[in-house]
């Protein structure tokens, strides 16, 4: 799930008072150049026979560069970075001391990442994804995005916005496992650091180039 959102990606930006949750991913596409963000990541399995599947929760930061830069670092439980250069992505596991690396092309696609930090305009995501308005809950507007292909990971997809600000991805993917995100302390446009987006395998890590 970690890479299907790793790519993931994501920040706010100023929504009009009375926008509706599609103009305001519009708004956020169309503004949010940078962003960086702590976040909490909390993993469901699907249920099993009757019974509630397990939960596993992550905590790190995040920080995005449109178009098509992005870096997530856990930290707790277990260290973990992933980070998309433009041209590649990387993942880093730290107790592993493992490295994957792949063509960032052949992987984002129809992936959270895509809708966060690559799509230039809504149109163009719209090739990509079926959006349509949710209800308002938890205090937050929601947009469904379900992908036009059906031979990726990822079912569907919920963005949160609260305020001014994108404030959740809730992620289902095709074996029924559900990964939400939530952002806390969002700056979005401040600027970020280039080298946030460079990645250097450690010395002795085991470099693997994924296919």
């Amino acid at each position: 799930m970690k890479k299907l959102f790793a790519a993931a990606l994501l920040a706010g930006a100023g929504l009009a008072a009375n926008a509706g949750p599609i103009e305001s991913l519009e708004n956020f596409i169309k503004t949010a150049k940078t962003g960086h963000s702590e976040f909490t990541q909390v993993v469901s399995a699907p249920p099993r026979n009757g019974q509630a599947g397990k939960t596993k929760t992550s905590t790190g930061t995040f920080d995005f560069e449109r178009p098509n830069r992005f870096r997530f670092v856990y930290r707790k439980p277990f260290e973990q970075t992933i980070v998309a250069d433009g041209q590649t992505l990387w993942m880093h596991d730290v107790d592993l001391n493992q490295v994957t690396s792949r063509k960032q092309a052949k992987v984002l696609g129809s992936t959270p990442a895509a809708l966060i930090a690559a799509a230039p305009d809504l149109e163009t995501l719209k090739k990509d994804f079926d959006l349509s308005a949710l209800p308002d809950s938890g205090g937050m507007q929601w947009v469904q995005a379900l992908p036009r292909t059906k031979e990726g990971q990822l079912a569907s997809m919920k963005v949160g916005f609260r305020g001014e600000q994108l404030a959740a991805l809730d992620i289902t993917d095709s074996f029924g496992q559900r990964s939400l995100l939530t952002f806390n302390g969002m700056q979005v446009n401040a600027g970020v650091p280039a080298d946030a987006f460079r990645f250097t395998p450690p010395q002795g890590a085991d470099v693997v180039k994924a296919p």
